[in-house]
């Protein structure tokens, strides 16, 4: 009996999966005609140009995915309960929809590639359709460079504190092997 409720379950994400990509493919389609009548579509994009639009996907991939300003946005597509502990303080438990539409989209705003080809599609269409949003995207642009050297900031804080501790339990170590030594 659970092996059917999976697969409905299943087939109802599914068909709410094929119903997104079809939108998204009428999007595609949509953008590329709107372009076209506009006279915009580039016959090269430059390297500076495809750099620009790729950090801005990117900085808008993390501020859709993951950062908490965009917060608001994602629980429209969970169910927020709002509990109190034992102690008094107020916990907020975010579940997935089970199913239905709100589950799939739930699905794409926590996926980090899943909605980089929706916001690829968008951040391109703009960055070619009008002139007026090219600074929004530089910008975009500019704080993902910002992010990505925050990144690699940090992977090399956290590997020196790796090494430190390494280096600290080998100083304890050997400082325990002389004591046992002595002894």
């Amino acid at each position: 009996m659970s092996v059917i409720t999976k697969t409905t379950h299943k087939n109802n994400q599914n068909i709410w999966s094929f119903i997104l990509t079809s939108f998204f493919m009428v999007l595609f389609v949509g953008a590329v005609y709107a372009l076209n009548e506009l006279d915009r579509i580039p016959e090269s994009i430059s390297f500076f140009d495809t750099v620009i639009i790729t950090l801005a996907i990117f900085r808008l991939t993390r501020l859709v995915v993951y950062d908490s300003v965009f917060r608001f946005f994602r629980d429209f597509f969970v169910q927020k309960t709002i509990k109190k502990d034992e102690d008094g303080n107020i916990i907020t438990v975010r579940a997935v929809y089970k199913d239905g539409i709100r589950r799939t989209i739930s699905d794409l705003l926590s996926c980090p590639w899943c909605i980089g080809m929706w916001l690829s599609l968008f951040v391109s269409f703009f960055f070619f359709a009008t002139p007026y949003l090219w600074f929004p995207i530089f910008v975009l642009a500019v704080a993902g460079f910002s992010s990505l050297i925050q990144i690699a900031i940090n992977l090399v804080g956290w590997r020196a504190e790796q090494l430190k501790g390494l280096v600290e339990a080998d100083a304890q170590e050997d400082y325990d092997t002389e004591r046992r030594d002595t002894v």
